[in-house]
């Protein structure tokens, strides 16, 4: 049986001798069965289980304003418009809302709605069944949390918690569309640990991961944009995307980079320093329509391996 057929069947049983047994039915069940005359916008019958779910007394739901101002706030135009532009037209509908209860909590509801239209085709009646569907929208929510925390951790790093390198490539493919798009420069930072191999031969693979969690966590707290991205590109290699950005500032910050990761003072006794150190490369570009990121990152690839050449522990630009 449809719900048509169902709400059709209540609406002559109403009219019927037979209408108290099924009414006791109805009012024995989870749902809540309702009724309005669409020409007074008054309840004609709303069942009683409305007061141990919403806590309302069953006499004060006496019209569709009733109904309307017992959704939440957040959910009430919407929700309103658009069953009353359903039920006008003639038209069944459903709609999810949060129904306030009378403690000032809310649960969620899905109404179910048929609308009975006379011989002309005029909107008379509507007859529904309200459903507490709760449960099912916590379990929706948990659903959605998840997926968000599946989605947010496929795209960070997982030993250092920054950014990784399918996150970097993503951010790098948008921002140069963007800077093309705009005609603004773009700077890329790519910078290493120096020495870094030695590093973990001398001192060993734990503490290494150590070192380069603390040189994420040093970069991740100094103030950036929104826009900007920190990320781990590979092993002791990290990018640093700043859109927006003029050559003059992004050599700027990746000095402060630099100074930063040396004022750490991380020992590492198999360096000229003495201490961890970090090498970085900068490229600034305006992007066109002949060039593409690779490039980019090509390019300031090569002014990481300039800046090693020239002694580490600098920016080459």
């Amino acid at each position: 049986m449809t719900d048509a057929q169902t709400f059709n069947g209540i609406d002559r049983l109403e009219r019927s001798d037979d209408w108290g047994v099924y009414k006791t039915l109805l009012e024995s069940t989870k749902a809540i069965p309702w009724k309005i005359n669409w020409q007074t916008k008054q309840f004609d019958y709303i069942g009683p289980q409305i007061e141990s779910l919403l806590g309302w007394p069953r006499d004060s739901w006496l019209g569709a304003m009733d109904w309307i101002e017992r959704i939440h706030e957040e959910d009430r135009a919407r929700t309103a418009d658009f069953c009353i532009r359903q039920s006008e037209q003639g038209v069944d509908h459903e709609a999810d809302y949060r129904a306030l209860k009378a403690d000032g909590s809310y649960v969620w509801i899905r109404d179910v709605v048929h609308v009975i239209r006379d011989q002309n085709g005029v909107t008379t009646d509507l007859i529904g069944f309200m459903f507490d569907i709760t449960e099912r929208k916590e379990m929706e929510d948990q659903v959605l949390q998840l997926n968000r925390k599946l989605e947010a951790l496929a795209k960070q790093d997982e030993l250092t918690g920054i950014a990784n390198r399918r996150m970097f490539e993503q951010t790098m493919v948008a921002e140069w569309a963007r800077a093309r798009r705009n005609g603004q420069p773009l700077s890329l930072l790519l910078f290493d640990v120096d020495y870094f191999k030695n590093y973990n031969d001398h001192y060993g693979h734990v503490r290494g991961d150590v070192c380069l969690q603390r040189i994420a966590e040093a970069i991740s707290a100094m103030p950036v944009r929104s826009s900007d991205l920190f990320a781990r590109y590979g092993g002791e290699e990290f990018a640093l995307v700043l859109p927006e950005t003029p050559a003059d500032a992004a050599l700027q910050i990746a000095e402060k980079c630099r100074q930063l990761i040396a004022d750490l003072q991380l020992p590492h006794a198999m360096s000229p320093n003495g201490s961890v150190t970090i090498s970085v490369g900068l490229c600034t570009m305006v992007p066109d329509i002949t060039g593409d990121h690779v490039a980019m990152i090509e390019r300031a690839d090569e002014k990481l391996y300039r800046a090693k050449r020239n002694g580490r522990n600098c920016v080459c630009a």
